[in-house]
């Protein structure tokens, strides 16, 4: 929360209609606000923007600034925007489009994507002056009962029943005829438009009473924004004329469908991606154009509604399925004056396939451009990597997509279905991102995030942030959160946010203390919790929750919990906190030792899923390996075992990350080469972006999968932190099956590039690292080198197959 800015602004809104029930329906409200200025030469304009629940600023008809930034009841984010350049002299107008979505839940509203918190008032904020060279202010420009104001009538937009997908809301139902076209520029008639009223102040003034929206300083940049243009047009028809095959895009550029005449095509973007559509056209009074948005092309599903998608490009047979939005066509649009009515959805969509369908009215209909937007966290991507397996190129290049289209002002586990954050998701994600990029502000907003999640138990809710009434708990979850923690100190080496997620993380290992039973192990989940894992078909009855945890104590909860606490008392070591570092350590060994007592099989040499059950499972090997439960020659067996069974269960793709590490605790990382084939298997499907899981065959952008991006840099190329936040690297390539490798990894203190082959039985490394970083370069025959201020290496060994 801002808690010293002496806000001037106030938060406004239109009039309240009496009659309606907003609490259980979405609002769309427009504001403007015109001022002249003489000469722009000398004037600068920086405003502080906010709204609930969503908001786009435009100043004369440019699009500047969307958001807020997704936050919670405590902490509402406000963005900062220099909108100098976009003045102009004469006449301006700041003109906002504001949407509220229903704060109640319940009773069968649509109420739009559960990831944006929403209170139950709308409202819109702005706080800028006009100054000119001196900072002397020339005009204040705050919200208040000076701005023009508008509610879109109740029927010129709804959202449909949501059905499609889970948490994203349904698509749009706009009437055209009911928009106040043209509204957003400055020379727009708004003279019918009434005054807003001032719903509340920054700050409440009663005694330290707090607001709805404390407003906060947006911690990660604005989203990114691009005009793209369709790959081509897969199939369609011009009523009973197919699309002509091989037409270019353009072809579209000035169609005109005949009064009554309609027309479907099917819109390649040529990959998975997420962004606004944006569709233009001239005339064509009530005509009814939809938009269908598709992640590949399908069969229809069987009949226990699993879904059938084979190669997902592959058209003959199939069919595009998903949401849509509607558009009732107002004619708007003046083709002599080159001003075209427009449709773009407000909420960011994601697709591969747009169906677009147009039944034209009474009227003709011209089309203009057919585009998208693409939308998405701002991510640069530095690091490259290319090897001797001419497939690793491939699923780094689909890896970054995914990742991509999972960033927004959240990670997310998928743009399609959800935009939720979730913590395993997460995890994942923000590991890939440090390698590729070194950026690490939506990691610590993620990490501030679940965070402010924490319920009065000491759990925090497994997604978030998320509208209130749709709490959820993975208790897992949370013990992934702390892993995220110690992961951010491990790369950027950031010993005060350790120390600021000190409570939290007690707070976490607390809960889980406190259901420790008369066992000794943390015992069976609460009823009302979800027990999720991973995604096994051999689990999909019970929604990836291993069976075992109905029955008591699950094995796997027990060492992740000791994974926490390992970490945790490192992390606390490292800020000043031994004793309660030991006492970590200790609870950790407690737990290990009963593990080993009440979960091992001697007949089966593997750790049961739970105490005495006779269930199995390769992710309590795993997470045994990881924690150092089984060690030595005993765990490298029990991996090897994983390796060769054809009777556990085969871990999800999310999964292979923890299979991955305890493959390398136990020296059998070279065998992961044939790992990589349930994603080769992925692009053999033509697919852009990786699934979320083999058990639903739902989502085809889950940024989870996207694993090449940590592997390649960290084990193939080798490069790692060797002391927290790369003060030491260390570079340790695993051969394996490949015969030479480069790529370049991001750190805090600049790209390492590392470049090795193997010829002839002779390892080659060359090796540019930042100035003045020490550099451990650990060869594969055990050959140690460390070099203190030397930017370029270059070393060799005999190596033997």
């Amino acid at each position: 929360m801002e808690e010293n800015y002496s806000w001037k602004a106030k938060w406004i809104w239109a009039a309240p209609d009496k009659k309606a029930d907003y609490a259980k329906k979405i609002e769309m409200v427009y504001f403007r606000r015109s001022f002249e200025l003489e000469e722009i030469n000398q004037a600068r304009l920086l405003i502080r923007i906010s709204a609930d629940s969503r908001y786009r600023l435009f100043i004369n008809g440019i699009a500047v600034s969307a958001g807020p930034c997704k936050g919670d009841e405590n902490t509402h984010y406000y963005e900062t925007v220099d909108v100098t350049e976009y003045l102009q002299a004469g006449l301006n107008v700041l003109a906002a489009q504001v949407i509220h979505y229903a704060f109640d839940l319940t009773g069968g509203a649509e109420s739009g994507p559960i990831s944006v918190r929403r209170s139950d008032q709308g409202g819109f904020f702005l706080e800028g002056s006009l100054v000119d060279s001196a900072g002397d202010v020339m005009e204040a420009l705050n919200s208040n009962e000076a701005w023009q104001v508008l509610r879109l009538d109740s029927d010129g937009m709804k959202l449909h029943k949501e059905t499609f997908t889970l948490f994203i809301g349904g698509g749009e139902n706009v009437d055209g005829s009911k928009l106040p076209h043209g509204w957003e520029q400055a020379d727009y008639d708004a003279g019918e438009w009434g005054l807003a009223v001032v719903v509340a102040d920054a700050y409440d003034s009663m005694y330290g009473q707090l607001s709805r929206w404390l407003l906060t300083p947006r911690a990660i940049p604005l989203m990114g924004e691009s005009k793209q243009v369709f790959a081509g047009i897969v199939r369609g028809a011009i009523g009973d004329k197919n699309w002509e095959q091989g037409k270019d895009i353009s072809a579209l550029q000035e169609l005109t469908l005949l009064p009554g005449e309609s027309l479907w095509l099917e819109l390649d973007a040529g990959k998975f991606t997420s962004g606004y559509p944006r569709l233009e056209w001239f005339g064509g009074a009530g005509a009814s154009i939809n938009l269908l948005y598709a992640e590949c092309y399908e069969y229809p599903s069987g009949p226990d509604g699993r879904r059938n998608k084979g190669v997902r490009d592959e058209y003959e047979g199939k069919a595009l399925y998903g949401f849509y939005d509607d558009y009732l066509a107002a004619g708007y649009g003046s083709q002599a004056l080159q001003s075209p009515e427009i449709y773009e959805p407000f909420h960011r969509r994601a697709f591969r396939y747009i169906r677009l369908s147009i039944q034209a009215g009474a009227e003709p209909l011209t089309l203009g451009d057919v585009t998208f937007r693409h939308t998405g966290y701002p991510l640069q991507v530095t690091a490259d990597f290319d090897c001797s397996d001419p497939s690793f190129a491939q699923l780094w290049e689909v890896s970054i997509n995914t990742l991509r289209n999972c960033m927004h002002e959240t990670y997310e586990d998928t743009p399609y279905y959800e935009q939720m954050q979730y913590e395993m998701d997460t995890r994942l994600q923000a590991l890939f991102t440090y390698n590729i990029s070194a950026d690490d502000r939506l990691g610590r907003k993620a990490l501030f995030d679940f965070h402010s999640s924490l319920l009065p138990t000491g759990m925090l809710q497994s997604r978030y942030p998320a509208a209130s009434g749709l709490r959820q708990v993975i208790p897992g979850f949370a013990l992934f959160w702390i892993m995220m923690v110690h992961d951010h100190y491990h790369f950027f080496g950031d010993a005060s946010l350790v120390v600021k997620y000190r409570p939290s993380m007690d707070a976490v290992l607390g809960w889980f203390e406190n259901k420790r039973d008369h066992t000794g192990l943390v015992g069976k989940m609460p009823e009302a919790y979800w027990s999720f894992v991973d995604w096994v078909m051999e689990w999909k009855e019970t929604a990836g929750a291993p069976p075992a945890g109905k029955l008591g104590p699950l094995t796997v909860y027990n060492l992740m919990y000791i994974d926490s606490l390992t970490k945790a008392a490192e992390l606390n070591e490292k800020t000043g906190r031994s004793d309660t570092a030991k006492e970590y350590l200790l609870k950790a060994d407690e737990v290990r030792r009963t593990l080993r007592e009440l979960c091992w099989s001697d007949n089966r040499q593997l750790f049961q899923d739970g105490p005495g059950v006779e269930l199995y499972s390769p992710h309590a090997q795993i997470w045994a390996v990881l924690t150092e439960t089984i060690t030595g020659e005993e765990a490298r067996q029990l991996m090897q075992r994983i390796l060769e069974s054809n009777e556990l269960p085969k871990v999800s793709i999310a999964f292979t990350y923890y299979f991955f590490r305890a493959l390398k605790m136990t020296g059998l990382y070279d065998q992961t080469h044939k790992l990589w084939d349930p994603w080769r298997e992925q692009l053999d499907l033509h697919l852009t972006s990786w699934v979320e899981d083999p058990v639903s065959e739902r989502s085809d952008c889950h940024a989870w999968g996207a694993l090449p991006l940590f592997e390649f840099p960290n084990e193939v190329l080798g490069v790692k932190p060797f002391n927290p936040g790369f003060s030491e690297i260390e570079i340790s390539p695993v051969v394996g099956a490949l015969t030479w490798a480069k790529g370049s990894v991001a750190t805090q203190y600049g790209l390492v590039e590392v470049d090795w082959s193997i010829e002839s039985n002779r390892f080659v490394i060359k090796v540019k690292a930042p100035n003045k970083v020490p550099v451990k370069v650990l060869l594969p025959n055990g050959e140690s080198h460390v070099f203190l201020d030397r930017e370029y290496i270059e070393l060799s060994c005999s190596i033997t197959n």
